[in-house]
């Protein structure tokens, strides 16, 4: 009996050590390895991934638009479909890196694009935003309640990275590559320039060209331009490209920053750079390595842009508390004003509010991996606590004013997965850049690419 009543004991006074913890008394610590690169890269690409799979819009199965983990009143029948382009490729990041089965992820994309081929398209191009119970357009504003073509062309870029993908697979497979390659051809690219050499970006059934958006770079929209030369279907000439993308010329900069050469003008930078998603948006899938044209080196200006907003947040030049080598990277994003309201903002060196975007680092591992990796551990081996969720990175964050927001953005979060993949494997490069349509028409263009052989 003794032995029993001290077993007992024992194991009383060792619960209440353990839930006390008393001052005096240390618990004993557990081991938490540092994980190797790969490893890091890894656990970051699968929390990623989680938005597109986890978090999916229940229907459609293709992104939400955003996720709030504070405030369930964010819309959850919102998809957004550039942002589900860039989810298409993230679930093939998923397959190669075993975080869902081949099987799985066939049934899943069936689904996407089934509610995709019978949604709301107007002369071939899906609108912003998609109610995902209903496939109707939801206005993403007044008068733009009818196709995008700039999203449309992140959306094909993932229709032909799974056509690639899967085309010798088996019969399910090759279906869903053919329903890819479907709908990448119903889009009319030339019904968007209205009759002249260039692209406009919206058109609307109820308000025709009323926005009024001609695309004219630099911006995020070099690969509308490719996707719609490259059209086997409704091609445009390339003469838009030359008069109205790269404006006769005039996209061309000597400007410098940082001794770091510009190479061409970003719009609305005042001879600085805009948003990091510049260099990821139209990258995801086009191979920027090896690529030029009479206008550019296409690794040179995405590493020049990458190595300028890093130099501009390491200069810090206004003072902002957290900025330096391993806690950078200004992009689109959530932000928070000085006045403490909330809202969204495409952070860049001459519109920097102190908020740092954890997608404009990670995204830009192909340019700066060693920059990158600081970063990453400096997000998971030093702040995961508070600025890592349930689907990866919160969207943002400023030590400056203690505050990150528990929110995500598709758009976000849906290229760190494959711009990763693109430093380490390559896959969505290779297998967009291996389609025989856009080899044509970069060549059509003037592009050679030393690293696909043209």
């Amino acid at each position: 009996m003794k032995l029993l009543e001290l077993i007992v004991i024992y194991i009383l006074f060792s619960s209440v050590g353990c839930t006390e913890n008393p001052s005096n008394s240390k618990a004993p610590e557990v081991e938490n390895p540092t994980l190797t690169n790969d490893e890091l890269m890894s656990q970051v690409q699968k929390d990623a991934f989680k938005y597109f799979w986890n978090y999916a819009e229940v229907n459609s199965k293709l992104a939400r638009e955003r996720y709030h983990t504070d405030d369930s009143s964010f819309e959850s029948n919102k998809v957004t479909t550039g942002g589900s382009g860039f989810g298409l490729m993230t679930i093939l990041v998923g397959i190669d890196r075993n975080f869902v089965s081949r099987s799985e992820a066939v049934s899943r994309l069936t689904t996407a694009l089934n509610f995709l081929e019978n949604a709301d398209r107007f002369h071939g191009a899906w609108p912003h935003w998609l109610d995902g119970n209903t496939g109707n357009v939801i206005p993403f504003g007044t008068v733009d309640n009818g196709g995008d073509l700039v999203e449309t062309s992140f959306l094909c870029q993932g229709f032909l990275c799974i056509r690639e993908y899967f085309k010798n697979g088996n019969s399910e497979e090759q279906a869903l590559a053919q329903k890819a390659d479907d709908l990448w051809k119903g889009v009319e690219w030339d019904w968007y320039t209205r009759g002249e050499n260039a692209l406009y970006w919206h058109w609307s059934p109820s308000y025709g060209w009323q926005m009024n958006f001609k695309l004219e770079g630099y911006n995020e929209c070099l690969i509308t331009y490719i996707m719609a030369v490259a059209s086997p279907t409704h091609p445009i000439s390339p003469y838009a490209y030359h008069e109205a993308w790269v404006r006769n010329g005039a996209i061309v900069t000597s400007g410098t920053k940082y001794n770091i050469p510009l190479i061409f003008n970003h719009n609305g930078a005042s001879g600085n750079v805009g948003p990091m998603f510049w260099a990821h948006y139209s990258y995801l899938g086009l191979d920027p390595r090896g690529l030029t044209d009479q206008y550019a080196n296409y690794w040179d200006l995405n590493k020049n842009h990458t190595d300028i907003i890093y130099t501009y947040c390491v200069n810090n030049p206004q003072g902002w508390t957290g900025y330096n080598d391993k806690c950078w990277g200004l992009t689109a994003s959530y932000t928070r004003n000085t006045d403490g309201t909330t809202g969204y903002t495409a952070h860049q060196p001459n519109n920097d509010k102190g908020v740092i975007s954890p997608t404009a680092a990670l995204s830009s591992f192909p340019y700066s991996p060693t920059e990158s990796m600081r970063f990453l551990r400096y997000l998971y081996e030093e702040k995961k606590d508070q600025y890592v969720g349930i689907a990866g990175p919160y969207d943002a964050f400023s030590p400056q004013f203690n505050w990150v927001t528990p929110r995500y953005l598709a758009i976000d979060q849906g290229t760190i997965a494959p711009m990763i993949e693109n430093h380490r494997t390559g896959l969505l490069w290779n297998l967009f850049m291996q389609a025989p349509e856009i080899k044509s028409g970069l060549q059509a263009l003037g592009f050679t690419s030393t690293q696909h052989g043209f």
